[in-house]
């Protein structure tokens, strides 16, 4: 199906995940064990099961959101370390979510069990980041020691706060059943729920209340657009890996992508192979890659990556839907011109972890065909009979002038502000929107919960939450072409 084989480099910490992933399998993915329904139900020892609130993720601060000034000879290993931490929380999770019997009769097993050691681990990794990045000249930020620790989540409402600080932003997690356990919607997954979706005409027209992902154009400045025809992943291009933020790591997202354009794209992928590599869109001087999480239907399918990582042994089950339209866009700024971007390029919107995170980086926007004015931000919308489910990504357009990447993946980019403008020291560049259109059965939800779910993948702990949604773009087009999209916007033309 498209996948990359060559050798992969394995973070120690994804050898240890394959005893736990065959415990966890059921119905082709993480399992809840629902073993006592209620707070009165006997457990087998005939102690009466205490009415402990249920645990049902994990939120750990963002080590890497944290990391402004790594040098660049130390970036490498430190995105290494940072995607062995990701793989400490899907460890943890995997245990959270296997264990529930012992959790049941013990109202401190979270804690001892699993938090605790997660910390330890945590510290450990930790450690090695200041050491790396004080060995290349760089210094280490003083409080990310601070950062180690992680708290479980109990069901209805847990969420995390902005840049990490644990603070409730209000989304309704919604994760529960009458018993106080998990609900799995009877397939074996922690999510998506039934809280997790709206009826899109339930949704008021310009409600979306997010900061981040304004389109950059208008009525002035540069007005024009240039459109990438690059197909809908017609090869059959997936993986799990993260090309942008775990750089040689083998499956470094934990979820799997969609690939259009650049047909070279794995973990291992330097500049050199995105340049010479071939291309699904039609004008071949596009190179670039641009990528997102499948989105599946939870229908019972067993997809190719039914038993591997980043697919159904970490939760991620179903149909992969393949998008029946994608159009990537490259518009204007109102303020004035744009100028070029540069080649090799990494822009990441959105945030994966958003759900535990919070809102400061997320830029989701769910709609429908024909109700696209009602665009919804942590919820997945039911589309009447004859409508398609619209994904829109609209990525930061102001650039700082000097570098193609940053230590954290986010600084060496902005939104533009409320007014077009971008912040001091950035430059206007071609903002690209992403706008996919699928054909999905709408779900139906009974009895409180949804019956064929639709979700996006995602980490293992972030339970498959639509603001957990995200999009990722590296420029590969030539010189020639990238000066022929410059043009084409700050003339006010419409190329393709």
């Amino acid at each position: 199906m498209g996948r990359n084989t060559r050798k992969r480099r394995t973070p120690l910490a994804t050898k240890a995940i394959a005893a736990s992933a065959a415990l966890a399998l059921g119905g082709g993915g993480l399992i809840w064990a629902n073993f006592y329904a209620s707070a009165h139900e006997k457990a087998p020892d005939n102690r009466t099961k205490r009415n402990v609130s249920q645990v049902v993720t994990i939120y750990c601060p963002d080590v890497g959101q944290k990391l402004r000034n790594v040098p660049d000879r130390a970036r490498g290993e430190v995105d290494g370390e940072l995607a062995s931490m990701d793989q400490q929380i899907t460890d943890a999770y995997q245990r959270l979510v296997t264990t529930r019997r012992a959790q049941a009769g013990d109202a401190n097993f979270v804690q001892n069990s699993i938090l605790g050691p997660l910390k330890d681990r945590r510290k450990v990794l930790i450690d090695r980041i200041k050491l790396q990045i004080n060995r290349a000249g760089g210094k280490a930020p003083g409080n990310l020691d601070r950062l180690a620790g992680c708290t479980g989540r109990p069901a209805g409402g847990q969420s995390g706060g902005q840049n990490g600080g644990g603070q409730n932003d209000g989304q309704n997690g919604g994760g529960q059943n009458d018993g106080g356990q998990p609900d799995d919607n009877g397939n074996g997954v922690a999510g998506p729920v039934a809280a997790d979706f709206i009826d899109i005409k339930d949704v008021p027209p310009n409600s979306r209340n997010l900061p981040n992902g304004l389109p950059a154009n208008g009525d002035t400045g540069s007005t024009g657009t240039f459109t990438t025809e690059c197909g809908t992943n017609e090869n059959n291009l997936f993986n799990s890996d993260n090309l942008i933020a775990a750089p040689g790591v083998d499956n470094g997202a934990h979820h799997v992508h969609d690939y259009v354009g650049n047909q070279d794209n794995d973990a291992f992928s330097s500049d050199e192979d995105l340049a010479n590599a071939e291309t699904s869109c039609q004008n071949q001087g596009d190179k670039s890659t641009y990528y997102w999480p499948v989105l599946r239907l939870q229908d019972g399918t067993e997809e190719f990556d039914a038993n591997d990582q980043g697919g159904g042994a970490e939760g991620n089950i179903g149909r992969i839907l393949k998008p029946a339209q994608a159009e990537l866009k490259f518009v204007g700024n109102k303020q004035g011109d744009v100028v070029a971007m540069p080649r090799f390029l990494r822009i990441i919107t959105g945030d994966a972890k958003s759900f535990v995170n919070g809102t400061a980086n997320a830029n989701t926007s769910w709609s429908c065909t024909g109700f696209e004015d009602r665009q919804s931000t942590d919820k997945y919308p039911l589309c009447p009979e004859g409508s398609q489910v619209v994904r829109t990504s609209n990525f930061q357009s102001c650039w700082d002038g000097q570098n193609i990447d940053s230590a954290n993946h986010r600084d060496h980019m902005a939104f533009v502000q409320a007014d077009g403008s971008c912040p001091n020291g950035f430059q206007a560049i071609p903002q690209l929107q992403v706008k996919l259109v699928y054909d999905i059965p709408t779900p139906t939800i009974e009895n409180g919960q949804v019956q064929n779910p639709y979700a996006v993948d995602s980490f293992p702990e972030q339970l498959h939450k639509p603001i957990t949604d995200h999009n990722d773009f590296i420029n590969v087009m030539d010189e020639d072409l990238m000066n022929q999209v410059v043009q084409c916007i700050n003339n006010g033309e419409d190329c393709t």
